[in-house]
């Protein structure tokens, strides 16, 4: 009996809530301004030999400053 009632009584309080007032939209004015797009491309020529680096090892500073841990995440003795 009281979850029926409380079931009713949520549904009347959101119905009246939402039944207060409309809040009518305010219209805002708008401005379109025109934009230009002045693109120069150079070609050129990109071919270099740039090596990507691969961290294949554990103890890589790479991977200590991605795998940290705090305080917080340390096992605690109880």
């Amino acid at each position: 009996m009281k979850a029926v009632l409380t079931f009713f009584l949520f549904i009347f309080l959101t119905t009246s809530v939402m039944a207060q007032g409309a809040k009518k939209e305010v219209k805002v004015a708008t401005i379109t301004v025109g934009v230009e797009l002045n693109v120069k491309i150079e070609k050129t020529d990109v071919y270099s030999n740039k090596v990507a680096r691969l961290y294949r090892f554990k103890n890589s500073r790479v991977k200590k400053a991605l795998k940290f841990q705090t305080k917080k995440q340390k096992a605690k003795i109880a």
